[in-house]
């Protein structure tokens, strides 16, 4: 059996071989071209180049310079300044240096591990007609390169201290900013930190909290003292304090012993028998109520604060409030002092317990403080780490500038060979070039068959159903179209046909997994030329053969009918009205001649609409009838990739057959169809391929001229244009 990458091959090769010749052509004639030149006398100048390093180093700058300088790419050693150079020292044109100058560089992994152990060498060859020429210009070369090299290293020696210089007052003045922050923060927070840490400020706090104690002491002591005055004396604070100011007004006590004076005589005359209205009771009573009246007054103006004074706490009778005698007076004294104390203690303890808050506060934001001065500190440092290293950097810098020189060096003067007896002859050279013909004009017709997005093989079909696990139903050979006509299709109309054992396995496969209730099938396939046709009319076929009553619908009505395959007329007023043609079934419906048990429903098309005549209700009274009277209905409809018409027909069939076929049938069409039946749960039951390259031993056989050659046994349509 022929191994699929050889089928491949072989239909690209009939495809495609104009190409590969045209191909092979080209390079033949080229070589012929190289060999049948006029030889002349080539001579090739051998030198090499290595890395050197300074003799003395006291620069880490130098060094790194030097190392760099031995990272030269091909494209800086063979620039146009070096050709340029070379050319006008020994007068030759740079085109033809460039051309004629081959330069090898040494391997990265030698240059990064070996360097220190074996010397690196960058190999050069010129190739010339003239022996002291071609010396000459790989000397000249060699210089240039050297001179490269040297303007290199000085370059960046320059650009660093160019960029150091450059960088060097920003350092110096970030550096200042950060100093000048940090002092700023110390003259303010810097005091406070020290407290923190020498423990002031928390003795503070300490020292604060025992003063509030021993104030709080002091304050009950005053109010114990103040509760036993004021059970002595019966008055709160207030009121002491009233009676005491009113007891010490000298006014106030003059006028009561007035008062009293004029009580004492009238109640002396009230006990003489006097009456009230005896004239000088009358006249003691209103000295009394003048005494009276000016006792008011004065208690209102030591109360009322007038003059100046602070006004009492409350307004009080002033007679009664008034006669404290010394002792008690004294006692009222004491317990306004008291009172007095304590407030002004009260205040204290106030200021103390605020202070305290404070001070709490304070300690409390030590650590952010102690942080952030941190904070400055690094950045402090880090600035000044910099500002240091670039001033290192650019004293180093300075003391390379002595230190630079040349990365490269000359490690093998250049040395002249004779190249002309290596040649080889010109019979070699047209037998290589007919080798290296052959090997291009064949990659280039299996590149282009590689290239196709059709399947080319069954096996490769094959592999791409059992990739998705997609059932295989049935492998169908091809159909010989002897005597056919072009819109004709081949159908296996004979019993003893080599065909027919083909179509009823897939007919018997297709019963066994689609069961018992698998009545209506749709036959489709993913565009033209797929064979679904052919596949549906000799599934037809099979299936009457086993004696199942079938029925084949053409379901495109895109397209003229096949009917004429089974010998069957058409009727000519059916593409005029197609819904009138498929309501009455007695004639649409026609009996095949000469095979028993087959009926076929011809296709009026082409029609226009055929969307809304397959969505029609003639279409879906015409499926519930046929379902009814056949064992088996075959539904041909057109290509998924040209219409819709077979989804739109679907949901009256029971399961999807896919027609597919080898050099026809596009790899990412067929996954495309698959994933949109089976996402959908469509009913998708399984493939065919049609069009296999199976033998079969013919009596005879028709080849129809410029045919493809997958179709050179047994020449078939398939189904084509249909």
């Amino acid at each position: 059996m022929t191994p699929p990458i050889v089928k491949r091959y072989l239909i690209a090769f009939d495809k495609y071989k104009w190409i590969g010749l045209a191909s092979f052509g080209l390079v033949v004639a080229g070589t012929m071209v190289v060999a049948l030149q006029p030889q002349q006398s080539r001579y090739v100048a051998n030198g090499a180049l290595t890395y050197n390093r300074p003799a003395v180093s006291f620069s880490a700058t130098g060094s790194e310079i030097n190392l760099q300088g031995q990272e030269l790419s091909q494209e800086i050693l063979l620039s146009d300044q070096v050709i340029n150079a070379t050319a006008s020292k020994v007068n030759v044109n740079p085109t033809k240096i460039s051309r004629n100058v081959v330069l090898i560089m040494p391997e990265k992994e030698l240059k990064t591990t070996q360097r220190q152990l074996t010397p690196t060498l960058i190999e050069l060859q010129y190739k010339d007609t003239n022996l002291q020429r071609s010396r000459d210009t790989l000397q000249a070369l060699m210089q240039s390169m050297i001179q490269m090299s040297t303007e290199i290293n000085t370059r960046r020696l320059k650009a660093v201290i160019s960029k150091v210089n450059e960088r060097l007052p920003q350092a110096k003045q970030e550096l200042q900013v950060a100093e000048q922050k940090l002092e700023v923060y110390d003259r303010k927070e810097r005091p406070a930190i020290l407290a923190a840490e020498n423990g002031s400020l928390l003795n503070a706090v300490t020292s604060s909290q025992i003063q509030q104690r021993q104030i709080q002491l002091i304050i009950a002591g005053i109010d114990a003292q103040v509760r036993s005055i004021q059970e002595k004396l019966g008055l709160n604070v207030n009121q002491a304090y009233v009676s005491s100011a009113l007891s010490a007004d000298p006014i106030i006590a003059n006028v009561r012993v007035q008062l009293y004076q004029i009580e004492s005589q009238i109640e002396v005359l009230r006990k003489e028998g006097l009456r009230p209205e005896h004239p000088t009771v009358v006249q003691l009573q209103h000295q009394k109520e003048g005494y009276e009246n000016l006792l008011r007054q004065r208690g209102g103006e030591v109360v009322g604060g007038r003059d100046g004074t602070a006004p009492l706490p409350a307004t009080v009778a002033i007679r009664s409030r008034s006669n404290l005698d010394p002792a008690r007076q004294q006692l009222a004294n004491q317990m306004v002092a008291l009172q007095t104390q304590r407030e002004a203690l009260r205040e204290q303890l106030g200021d103390l317990t605020q202070d305290e808050a404070r001070l709490r506060k304070e300690y409390s934001l030590i650590p952010n403080k102690q942080l952030e001065r941190s904070r400055l500190e690094q950045e402090v440092a880090l600035k000044r780490a910099v500002y240091d290293q670039m001033q290192v950097k650019l004293t180093d810098a300075r003391t390379a500038e002595a230190e630079t020189v040349s990365s490269l060096g000359i490690a093998r003067s250049p040395v002249v060979i004779d190249a002309n007896r290596d040649r080889l002859s010109t019979p070699i050279t047209l037998g290589i070039g007919s080798l290296l013909g052959l090997l291009v004009g064949g990659g280039v017709i299996f590149l282009l068959g590689s290239l196709e997005e059709t399947f080319k093989t069954k096996e490769d079909i094959r592999d791409s159903l059992k990739q998705r696990e997609i059932p295989l139903l049935g492998e169908l050979p091809l159909m010989p179209v002897d005597g056919l006509d072009p819109m004709e299709v081949p159908v296996v109309l004979s019993p003893e046909s080599f065909y027919l054992e083909f179509y009823e396995k897939f007919r018997s496969y297709l019963r066994r997994i689609g069961g018992k209730e698998l009545k209506v099938v749709l036959i489709t396939s993913t565009s033209s030329a797929e064979g679904k046709t052919v596949t549906a009319y000799n599934l037809g076929i099979a299936s009457a053969r086993a004696g199942k009553r079938t029925l084949i619908i053409e379901a495109d009505l895109r397209s003229p009918s096949g009917s004429s395959s089974f010998r069957v007329t058409t009727d000519p007023d059916a593409t005029i009205e197609p819904l009138r043609y498929y309501a009455s079934l007695s004639e649409c419906i026609r009996l095949v001649p000469d095979i028993e048990n087959l009926y076929i429903l011809p296709s009026p098309g082409p029609v226009r609409q055929s969307a809304a005549i397959l969505e029609s209700s003639e279409i879906r009274r015409l499926m519930e009838d046929v379902r009814e009277r056949f064992d088996l209905v075959i539904l041909d409809t057109p290509a998924l990739s040209i219409s819709n018409d077979a989804l739109l027909i679907q949901p009256y069939s029971d399961s999807i057959v896919l027609v597919t076929r080898p050099n026809y049938t596009q790899e990412n069409m067929l996954s495309e169809a698959i994933d949109q039946l089976v996402e959908s749960d469509l009913g998708l039951l399984g493939t065919v391929i049609n069009g296999t390259d199976i033998t079969i031993a013919l009596p005879h056989s028709y080849v129809e001229p410029n045919s493809p050659p997958e179709e050179s046994q047994a020449q078939v349509i398939n189904g084509v244009r249909r």
